[in-house]
């Protein structure tokens, strides 16, 4: 591969038939940076571990969503890997390595991901110093765990009062002046914010953060 190249690839096969041998081919230092788990195809196979090498992947709470993705967290962290999680939107899904090959990742599409690949120095430097501070911003995974309390923008809030009302999502909608397609959006938001597999389970979630910052205990519990 030329020195400053760049490329696009369509589609998981074609990312991992025209640069799976770079992907392996980390040696000191694999970044990844994903708002999921299924961003990337394999990501399982993409670290080489060692004494000096570093792996460190940065997530969005929509990666916790449920036990089967964090039991895979839990095996990448026992592996050596150190894992991250940001409540801020990631303005690039992103794989690093060894600050010589990087590539990231393009929206859905019914054809597939489209991947661009870069050996590009100045841009690979530039998303590697954006990659560091959202990584000093962002919680430890088993401090997130721990301590997680998401802060709620104002709408969330109000979407969560909706919800414990109890309020069709048509009257709901009606009631803050929304779409009923945006304020069904906004509940799934919400959901992925609070790490909810549902509206139930959302208003049990709520009840234990506001308990946790009342300093009580979530009532029932």
């Amino acid at each position: 591969m030329r020195n400053e190249q760049i490329f696009s690839v369509h589609g998981d096969a074609e990312l991992l038939a025209r640069a799976g041998h770079l992907l392996e081919s980390a040696r000191t230092e694999f970044l990844c940076a994903a708002r999921t788990l299924t961003t990337w195809p394999r990501p399982q196979t993409w670290t080489t571990p060692g004494p000096d090498f570093t792996t460190r992947k940065l997530l969005t709470p929509a990666a916790l969503t449920d036990e089967a993705t964090r039991e895979h967290l839990r095996l990448v962290l026992d592996g050596g890997a150190q894992v991250r999680i940001t409540d801020a939107e990631l303005p690039h899904e992103t794989i690093i390595i060894d600050r010589r090959v990087m590539i990231l990742a393009g929206r859905e599409a019914p054809a597939g991901r489209e991947y661009s690949v870069t050996t590009a120095k100045n841009m690979i430097d530039g998303v590697h110093s954006l990659f560091d501070a959202m990584w000093d911003r962002s919680a430890d995974y088993d401090t997130y765990l721990a301590t997680d309390a998401p802060q709620l923008s104002p709408e969330a809030r109000q979407v969560l009062e909706a919800l414990s009302t109890g309020r069709t999502d048509d009257s709901a909608a009606r009631h803050l002046g929304l779409s009923l397609r945006t304020y069904r959006r906004r509940v799934a938001d919400l959901m992925v914010t609070l790490q909810a597999a549902s509206r139930f389970q959302a208003g049990l979630r709520a009840g234990e953060l506001r308990a946790r910052r009342s300093g009580g205990a979530p009532a029932g519990g």
